[in-house]
């Protein structure tokens, strides 16, 4: 027997690389990587070289991203692909 919780996120993976990449997109694989709290107190932009740009509500939650990078890069590969966000560069004050 197969759990959802096991299935889904390949599912979502599958969807969602086969979309064209979106200012929609990029946000729905940021919130996916980082999780409903990270994601309510950012913004994510994607620069033309593959750099996100993440800007936070506060210090506390750059410290959360750059403690976290390696794994929300990951992530963020697992969704849109290994080469479309290259790095992550976090910025302070929506």
């Amino acid at each position: 027997m197969r759990l959802i919780r096991d299935i889904a996120p390949r599912v979502v993976n599958g969807l969602l690389r086969d979309q064209p990449l979106s200012t929609g997109k990029i946000r729905f694989a940021w919130q996916m990587s980082v999780g409903p709290s990270i994601a309510r107190s950012t913004s994510v932009q994607l620069e033309r070289d593959g750099t996100l740009l993440v800007t936070t509500s506060g210090e506390h939650w750059q410290r959360e991203i750059l403690r976290s990078a390696a794994t929300i890069k990951q992530r963020l590969s697992e969704l849109l692909g290994p080469h479309v966000v290259k790095r992550l560069k976090v910025k302070g004050r929506l």
